[in-house]
C-alpha cells in the first residue's frame, strides 16, 4: 500500500445542524487515473450530488503500509466522472477551515487502524508541546515533483512554525495509529502533506 496513488472528493453540505464534509476516497478501488481526475469539474460534481461545494484533494500517495476498516463492502460507493470511490470519513466544516491552515490539527472521524511496518522509514512533525504527527500521505497537488524518494529532503521546503521540528526515523517495530473509537487528529504542512497524531494513550 505504501506509495500507492489515490485521490479524494469532499462533498460539503451546509444544510445540516452540524455542517460536515463527506470524504470519498479511491482506495482500494483504483489508483485515480489522471485522465479522468484532471477532467473533474468541482461545480458540476456539487450539482450532481446535491452538495453546496465539492472539493478535489489529490493526487496523493500513501505512506502507511496497511489500513484496517477501509473498503468495507457496506460502505457507500459513488462514481465521480468514471472514478469509483468509497465514502471513508466525515469531517466537520470547522475542521476544513483548520485544514486550510498549515500545522493546525483537526479531527477526522474515520474508524481506522493505520500500520507502519517495522523497517519502514517514517517522516514526522513534532509540535512544541511534544505531540508527534506521522506522515500518512504526501501530496502532489502543490508540488507535482514530490516523490517518496525525495521526502528525506522535504525539510528544505517546509515553512515550519516556531518550535516545530521535522525529522525521520527507521521503525524497529510496527507502529499502529488506532483511531476507531476516537477521531484522528490530523494536520497538513504547507505543501498539503497529511500527518496523523500518535495518540498519547491507547484506546481502551
Amino acid at each position: 500500500m505504501r506509495d500507492l496513488r489515490y485521490c479524494e472528493v469532499l462533498l460539503v453540505s451546509l444544510s445540516e445542524s452540524q455542517p460536515i464534509a463527506s470524504v470519498y476516497n479511491t482506495y482500494p478501488l483504483n489508483d485515480c487515473p489522471e485522465s479522468k481526475w484532471s477532467a473533474l469539474d468541482p461545480k458540476a460534481l456539487a450539482t450532481q450530488f446535491g452538495a453546496n461545494v465539492a472539493m478535489l484533494n489529490g493526487p496523493r500517495h500513501w505512506m502507511i503500509n496497511h489500513v484496517e476498516k477501509v473498503g468495507d463492502p457496506t460502505s457507500e460507493k459513488a462514481d465521480f466522472g468514471g472514478i469509483e470511490m468509497y465514502k471513508q470519513a466525515t469531517v466537520p466544516i470547522g475542521s476544513l477551515i483548520d485544514q486550510a491552515r498549515p500545522y493546525s490539527p483537526y479531527p477526522v472521524s474515520r474508524s481506522t487502524i493505520f500500520t507502519y511496518n517495522a523497517g519502514s522509514e517514517i517522516f514526522q512533525l513534532t509540535a512544541p508541546d511534544g505531540s508527534v504527527f506521522v506522515m500518512q500521505s504526501f501530496s502532489q497537488q502543490k508540488d507535482p515533483s514530490l516523490t517518496l524518494a525525495s521526502l528525506p529532503s522535504l525539510a528544505n521546503k517546509l515553512e515550519l512554525p516556531a518550535g516545530w521540528k521535522f525529522g525521520s526515523r527507521m521503525l524497529t517495530e510496527d507502529l499502529k495509529i488506532i483511531t476507531v473509537k476516537n477521531p484522528a487528529q490530523v494536520l497538513q504542512d504547507n505543501l498539503g502533506n497529511s500527518y496523523s497524531m500518535i495518540p498519547s494513550a491507547p484506546e481502551n
